[in-house]
């Protein structure tokens, strides 16, 4: 089951059918099944507390993922720093739905086993991300 819930924001506008459909596209494409995936969206506050608390950063991110899998299905709690998303829109000339787009893949990604603490590792991951989206536009036009 994959839920979108907020927590201290409003809820992005989404079309949730589709971007479930397209998240266990993505996670078949790396041999995972989807399980339990909650996106829980909050502000920037809420997310540095889940950082201090859980990671030991005292600072706000894009997402942070809590891993909950087994084996070849994945499942997690995906918290979202809709502030920081959006000001990375910004920064990066993009519309906050597509920046949007890529944090919630960027999540599934990391869940389907692929990290990005590396210079090579984080390249690969922008690439992974770039094809889901790519997937996603052509899912769009179907």
């Amino acid at each position: 089951m994959i839920e979108f819930h907020t927590d201290d924001v409003p809820m992005p506008i989404l079309e949730e059918r589709l971007l479930k459909r397209w998240i266990k596209d993505v996670a078949r494409q790396y041999g995972k099944e989807t399980g339990d995936l909650h996106y829980i969206f909050c502000s920037d506050q809420r997310i540095t507390e889940v950082n201090i608390s859980f990671l030991n950063h005292t600072y706000a991110t894009d997402i942070i993922t809590f891993d909950y899998g087994l084996a070849d299905q994945i499942s997690g709690d995906l918290y979202i720093g809709l502030e920081t998303v959006y000001s990375n829109a910004m920064e990066r000339t993009l519309s906050k739905n597509e920046e949007l787009l890529r944090v919630l893949i960027h999540g599934v990604l990391h869940l389907c086993g692929f990290g990005d603490k590396t210079e090579e590792a984080a390249a690969l991951m922008r690439k992974r991300e770039d094809n889901a989206l790519n997937l996603l536009h052509l899912m769009k036009q179907e």
